[in-house]
Formats: structure tokens, sequence, C-alpha cells
């Protein structure tokens, strides 16, 4: 059935990552009316397969990016205190190799590195030794030196979905699974007619004032095919892989590991009882199902074995992840020196219909990204309201003030634990981490794991899989198992397919 809007919306986004989520959710709390559309699963390209860091860019000084490093600095302490349950800090190991960069070269880095954000909270740099530290556990001992400094840690997948529904929480218009099929300007050039094809193939019709391409990878190809909007902007596809093996060192710690042809390798530790070592930086030519390459997992092994006191093989990898990064195209020929700035671009005069398209950008940035679209778009929509992000918690994400954001997230723990006497501590922690301050409602009634309903492996349970199908939009079992949730990691391949098939089969069923 063809249906159609009544009335126009403000602004339509097409792109369910994390910049197209983070627009809808801007725009919804400053009293537009917002329709996003992802002709997927939300998240389920460039920003669910990200390394998962929510950092400056240490690397990106050498480049002289320092305006980009100061956003993305300013940028990690927002987002910490926005999403305590999905986000933590993280402290890096940097190893030093005389030969690749001298002492004094990575003590000025790290200096400015610490100091950009004169608001930073998080621990400053200091140099260890090694063999005498926490911090050199799991590495060889023939590394003395080094230095350890602050990042942070996101699920990024899950905080794209919080920002969706935060969005919708405001009275957005959320479409998955609908492919925008045509955009085109009404006559008279003030509003967009736009046409979605929807699961059932069928088309749906709407109206907007504004329209918001977030395309990723496919930002260009969505203007020259769906648009009759041209550009000479363009972008760069850089795959990057990652590899999932059983873990490689005890504590907290992660390292950043330099490689000989100046790239850099993080090893973090990952989802409980993995790490994770990424990433590869190769240009591609097409962002279609990009995956990890027998000659990418040898890489990544070679220098994590170079490094680390436990040597890493193919045949360890349990499990590896690709994506395709949109980088903004500024003509440099070195895949790892095109900037991860992003690019804003908008068509059309005030007065008329606006189309603004992002190019690049990463997950660290997003909030601000979203802010400097809405501020691009103001001129077309006077009656907004102001900007209010920096502030506001995402979805789920409210928990009580404390000292430090761990300390937050542990009260928060504790009281989950003690609410929730008849469930193992560990489940619980599990479950606070991916639905925050929602994990009331998600185990409303819950008094033992029984009450859980079906265990399907990990810690996943059926309780939990309803709610995701019922309130996280996740329909097929890998939106499940590594997107909503990482417990595909945990779980056998017997186990894996036994969970697809029980969900097609009682999917439908769900109320």
């Amino acid at each position: 059935m063809n249906e159609k809007e009544d009335r126009p919306l403000d602004l339509f986004v097409v792109g369910g990552g994390i910049n197209g989520a983070g627009i809808a959710c801007d725009a919804a709390g400053r009293a537009l009316k917002v329709g996003l559309c992802e002709m997927n699963d939300f998240a389920s390209a460039t920003s669910s397969k990200a390394t998962k860091l929510i950092h400056g860019g240490l690397r990106y000084l050498e480049q002289y990016e320092f305006r980009l490093v100061r956003e993305a600095l300013q940028e990690r302490e927002v987002l910490l205190a926005k999403a305590p349950h999905l986000s933590w800090p993280l402290r890096f190991v940097l190893p030093h190799e005389p030969h690749l960069r001298p002492r004094w070269m990575l003590r000025l880095g790290l200096f400015l590195y610490d100091h950009l954000d004169w608001h930073m909270t998080l621990p400053k740099s200091i140099a260890v030794n090694l063999p005498s530290s926490k911090f050199g556990v799991g590495l060889k001992p023939s590394f003395q030196k080094g230095f350890v400094y602050s990042d942070a840690w996101v699920d990024d997948a899950r905080l794209v979905i919080c920002n969706l529904k935060s969005a919708r929480e405001m009275g957005a218009r959320i479409f998955p699974r609908h492919r925008c099929v045509s955009a085109r300007r009404s006559a008279d050039g003030k509003l967009w007619n736009i046409t979605l094809e929807g699961p059932d193939g069928m088309p749906v019709q709407h109206q907007a004032r504004g329209l918001v391409n977030a395309a990723g990878p496919w930002v260009k190809h969505f203007l020259d095919e769906q648009t009759e909007v041209k550009t000479p902007k363009r972008v760069r596809l850089i795959k990057g892989s990652h590899i999932i093996v059983p873990r490689l060192h005890e504590g907290d710690h992660a390292f950043i590991l330099q490689n000989s042809d100046n790239r850099i390798v993080f090893v973090i530790p990952y989802e409980r009882s993995f790490s994770l070592i990424g990433t590869t930086d190769i240009a591609v030519e097409s962002s279609e199902a990009p995956v990890c390459s027998p000659e990418e997992t040898a890489y990544l092994c070679e220098i994590a074995s170079h490094y680390m006191q436990k040597p890493v093989t193919p045949k360890d990898v349990v499990w590896t992840y690709s994506g395709v990064r949109p980088l903004f195209d500024d003509g440099d020929d070195n895949p790892s020196a095109v900037t991860r700035d992003y690019h804003l671009e908008i068509d059309g005069k005030v007065g008329t219909a606006p189309l603004l398209s992002v190019f690049g950008g990463k997950i660290t940035t997003y909030r601000r990204l979203a802010e400097h679209a809405l501020k691009d778009l103001a001129p077309y929509f006077p009656q907004m309201g102001g900007a209010w992000t920096a502030t506001r918690a995402v979805y789920d994400g409210e928990m009580a003030d404390a000292p430090t954001f761990e300390e937050a997230f542990a009260q928060f723990t504790a009281g989950a634990a003690a609410t929730f006497p008849g469930l193992p501590k560990d489940l619980v922690h599990v479950l606070a981490r991916r639905h925050g301050s929602g994990l009331d409602d998600l185990l409303e009634g819950v008094k033992t794991v029984a009450d859980l309903g079906r265990h399907f492996g990990g810690h996943l349970y059926e309780v939990e899989v309803r709610h995701l199908v019922r309130d996280e939009w996740a329909v097929e079992a890998e939106d499940v198992l590594w997107r909503r949730t990482k417990e595909g990691l945990h779980m056998t391949e017997a186990e894996r397919l036994d969970f697809a098939r029980w969900l097609k089969e009682e999917r439908p069923n769900f109320t």
C-alpha cells in the first residue's frame, strides 16, 4: 500500500549511522518534526565496524590536524558524561621503539595531547619503566621504556541506538530497512518529495522542508542517483579491518603499537574475555560487504606478535569485522594521511528546501558534527530551538552524579545488583552496560534467572531479545548477536544457528 504523510516534516534524514542518528536526535530536541530512514539495520555499516574509541587521535598530530584533535578531545569528555553506561576511560600504553619515533617526539605529542583541551579531567600522560609497571603486563620483556596516556572506549552500535531512541522519544519518525529511492524538490522548490521503499517493496511517500544526506560511504552515490543535485566533493573509501582473539593480557589497559610503515595498531580488552586488534587502512572502490582478507589478518597478527608476550596467529582469530570509512577526499594519496575531519555541504538558497550532505566524520565528533549541521540549517528553520546536546545524557544514560565517570557507573551497577539479588552479579553488570537506566524496565517482574526466559548462550536471554525486537528495531539474528549485543562472541556456532532459527520462527509472534 502506498502511504503518504498528510503534513510535511521539517527535516528528513537519510542514513541511520552515528551521524544521521545524531543529527535526527539534535533536530528533534530543537522542536523540529523529524523523519529518518536507513536502508539496512541501524549502525550496520561503518558505525558498528570502528575501533570503538572516543579519542582525539594522537597520530593526527603528525598531520597537523590540531583543530580536529582539540575538538575530539573536548568531545571525549562530553561523551563520557553523556553515556556513562556505554563509554569508559582507558589507559593506553605506548611502547617506545627508538628506530620508529624518538622519545622527544612522543613526549611533545603527548604534551600537546594533554593540553589541547584545557578542561581535560582524565589522567595526564606519564613515562613508565615497562618491566616494573603494571602497564607492562602483556608485553615482551624486551620493551623497557614507554608512555601511558588517556583515551576512552565506546559501544558504537549501541550509541547509535540510544540517539535514535532519544529522537523517537522526542517525536521523530524512524524507518528501519527503508531505502530512499528518490528525493526531488517540488516545482516551487520549497519541499522535498521523498520516496522510500519498505521491506515489503512497497513505496512510502514523504514530504519535508529540508533533507539531510548522511549516507556515509554512499553519500556521493545518493546525490548522483537519488537526487538531481551535483557536487564536485568526493569521499575516499578506506577499509579498516579488525580481528578478535582470546584475551592477550591481564589488566584494563590497552596498547597502541607502532609499525615500520608509520601506521599504528591498537590491542584493546574486548567483551570480557577477548582482545580486539586493529585496524588496517586500505583504499577501496566499493563500500559493498567489506571483509577482512587473509593478508590483513596476517598483518595484524604480525604486528601484535612483535610486541605481545603471547604470540598471535591467524588460527587464534575467533571473529573478524571490516568497515568502510568514508573520508572526505582532501587529495592525499596516502590512505593513512587522508583527513579524518568532516565537511558539510549545503545546497539551496534560503527560501528553498535545503539539502545538507555529510562528508567524512568520526564517531568521537558525531555530536559536534550534528551541532554544526543544525547551525548550517538554522537560516532555513528560524523557529528551531538552540543547541542542547552538550549537557543532556543520551537515552538511558541518566545516572547519579559522581566524582568520576567510572564511579557514576559503579554506583549504578551496585544499586542494580541490590535491586535484583536473584540474578548473577556479572549478568546484571553486562545488562547495565547495554541498557543503562533502562535496566529497570528491561527486568520488570524478573526475580530469578528462570524469569529471564530461554537462555541462548553467553549472557543472552529471551527477555532481552524480546526487548531488542520490540523497542530497538532488531529483526535478524545478526542485529542481536553482533550489534545490539556482542553475545555472538560468547556462543558456539550451534548456539548461534539455533538462536537464528528461534528468532525467525518467534519474532512474528512478539507483542
